[in-house]
């Protein structure tokens, strides 16, 4: 295929659009910037857009003409920093990249699309001319789906990694593509009762091993696993099934490839040129320069570009603890101070906030939620009212916390009950999600089963009451794919789930436990609607260290949704365990983690217990509870 000379005539950019653009508030460059299949004169071709504001020559180079450096050059558009230009004949599935040549010490280099919709499949590197043309069937969802991701609306996530959640080993191991997966993951999903998938960053990344958190492609789904309509109907089948979508989505850093971001234009173009601000020394990547107006709106239209063509319900913001320091993972003499001398990086924060009032703005039927491990204040709280603005958090401390424990010997646990309970002291102070992610089944942690101490039938018992325990107490839930299997050995990205493991008994009780809380806590609005409410939590009773038993109410809205957790984190059985109840009346069991359909021993009798007028715990009315040895009963207050 031949294409024509360049028309630099015509231009997608008003001046308006220009000045926007350079002031960082215009966020739809997506619509603007990349290749866009057009036709001019009844003459089909790819308008092309590019910012590279420190070159001196920009031109087109691909399989269309002989990957010539020069023959097709590109304009620039005022003082925009921008470069334009329309090549006849270039259509849908042609590959090109970028030939720039700087100003600066005259250097040149070969750059893929940084709004390009399709990149070619990695090791390959270039751009592929591509459209998002996609005819949706999820108009049901989207239009009910802000209720959906209301505070009160009961939120359990099941996260995965495309690549490695199930293979196809009578053909060399390669993982599904996006369309054979969706019928499959939704499936699994709901018969899980999860609300929610959230998926490892699917944007394009040159090395697999990144799990996708090393981003090249920020406009593109890999294309390992199909095109942008394959990915799309991934989502729109998901929602079709009553599932919604979140994206890990990360603008904390970028990889230095020579194809990528890095060095764009010959110069420090996203990233600072000072590597005490602009490298990263855990990821060895490149740091975003949030100071930068272009930055900010390439970044913004990113993140509004996946909620609004690819119907992403929410974005998960990978590492903002890191973006929020300058010191973070830096020595004394390895990083710059601030205007004011402190350590707050003041222009990452003023981004996070702009990012997400942009968000809400124009999607307020979405969530964005931070992965943010430290105790900087008010990451959801709006920014009105001082905050970055998310809607939910990810609480680290938690998850720490609360492994830490159930990593002991029960034996010893009595002598570290504060360090289970220390959360009741701030879950209130943010939106929180309850995370068991990816990073706590790698890197030599072992896979969940495996941190439990004990032989195989105290590991199945503790793995059940650690989950009732996730799924009890206040805030969103989040389990790693894997977690509902009992996977016994650690994560790999190499490697498929290891799904052969539900033709054991143990296996399969654990995976219809978790299903059977995410159908309580989504039945119970007592477990949901309070989530991020102080009204919606009590202690019962956080003090019998030497039986290591806690006991909680959670509250719905209304004064007669009560739900009481009672937990026993020892192997002993503890019959006639006298708890405070706040009314009279038969007590009803919804769930207990030791019945024999979970693997358990199925001591407990499961019938009513009936509240007798003998104060406990403080409260007028008590009942006696058969305990079942290291399990959880959620019991519901009588009608």
């Amino acid at each position: 295929m031949s294409a024509g000379a360049v028309d630099h005539g015509e231009s997608a950019f008003s001046d308006l659009d220009l000045y926007l653009f350079n002031e960082g508030t215009y966020v739809r460059l997506h619509d603007k910037l990349g290749a866009h299949l057009e036709t001019r004169d009844a003459v089909a071709g790819t308008r092309f857009a590019v910012w590279a504001p420190n070159a001196k020559k920009v031109a087109v180079m691909g399989d269309f003409n002989g990957w010539a450096k020069t023959k097709h050059p590109l304009k620039p558009r005022a003082s925009s920093g921008i470069w334009e230009g329309f090549i006849p004949g270039v259509l849908r599935g042609d590959v090109y990249k970028y030939w720039i040549s700087s100003h600066v010490n005259g250097h040149k280099g070969e750059k893929a699309d940084p709004c390009g919709f399709r990149h070619e499949q990695p090791p390959r590197t270039a751009s592929v001319v591509w459209d998002l043309d996609y005819e949706w069937g999820d108009a049901g969802w989207m239009k009910g789906r802000r209720d959906r991701a209301a505070l009160s609306a009961p939120m359990s996530i099941y996260e995965a990694h495309l690549g490695s959640w199930r293979r196809v080993p009578e053909e060399n191991d390669r993982s599904l593509n996006y369309r054979e997966i969706a019928p499959l993951l939704a499936a699994h999903v709901k018969e899980l009762g999860f609300t929610h998938v959230e998926l490892l960053p699917v944007m394009e990344h040159p090395f697999y091993g990144s799990w996708g958190y090393q981003t090249t492609g920020y406009f593109a789904p890999t294309s390992r696993y199909g095109c942008a309509q394959d990915f799309m109907f991934l989502v729109d089948h998901l929602h079709q099934e009553g599932i919604g979508v979140i994206l890990d989505w990360v603008p904390s850093h970028f990889p230095t490839d020579a194809h990528g971001l890095g060095f764009f234009d010959g110069t420090a173009l996203y990233e600072h040129s000072d590597p005490k601000l602009g490298f990263h020394p855990d990821w060895k990547s490149a740091i975003y320069n949030y100071g930068r107006n272009e930055v900010r709106a390439f970044l913004i239209s990113n993140a509004l570009f996946w909620l609004e063509k690819f119907h992403a319900d929410g974005l998960r913001v990978d590492a903002v603890a890191s973006m929020l320091y300058l010191d973070y993972s830096r020595k004394e003499g390895e990083w710059i101070p601030n205007k004011f001398g402190g350590r707050e990086n003041l222009e990452a924060i003023n981004f996070l906030k702009k990012l997400n009032e942009a968000i809400y703005k124009n999607h307020p039927d979405a969530q964005t939620i931070a992965e943010e491990s430290t105790a900087w204040p008010g990451v959801s709280k709006p920014t009105y009212l001082g905050g970055l603005g998310f809607g939910l958090k990810w609480d680290m401390g938690w998850m720490h916390d609360t492994l830490q424990y159930m990593r002991q010997d029960p034996v010893h646990r009595k002598h570290h009950q504060n360090e289970i309970t220390f959360r009741a002291i701030y879950q209130f102070h943010e939106n929180f999600v309850m995370p068991l992610s990816h990073d706590e089944v790698v890197h030599g942690k072992g896979a969940l089963l495996a941190q439990m101490p004990g032989d195989d039938w105290r590991k199945f018992a503790n793995l059940r009451l650690l989950y009732a325990w996730q799924w009890a107490m206040p805030g969103k839930k989040l389990l790693f794919m894997g977690g509902e299997l009992a996977q016994r050995r650690e994560w790999s990205h190499e490697r498929s789930l290891d799904w052969h493991l539900l033709e054991h008994e143990s296996h399969r009780g654990v995976l219809r436990w978790l299903s059977h809380l995410n159908r309580v806590y989504r039945a119970e609005s007592a477990l949901h609607a309070r989530d991020c409410d102080p009204a919606g939590f009590e202690w019962v009773d956080a003090s019998d260290a030497d039986n290591s038993v806690l006991s909680f109410l959670r509250k719905g809205a209304s004064a007669d949704e009560e739900v009481l957790c009672v937990f026993n984190f020892t192997p002993v059985p503890r019959g006639g365990y006298r708890v405070g109840v706040p009314c009279a009346g038969e007590w009803s069991e919804l769930a207990d983690s030791d019945a024999a359909e979970f693997g358990g021993s199925g001591v407990a009798r499961g019938a009513p217990v009936k509240a007798v007028q003998e104060p406990w715990h403080g409260r007028p009315y008590s009942v006696k509870l058969s305990l079942p040895p290291l399990a959880a009963i959620f019991m519901k207050r009588p009608a």
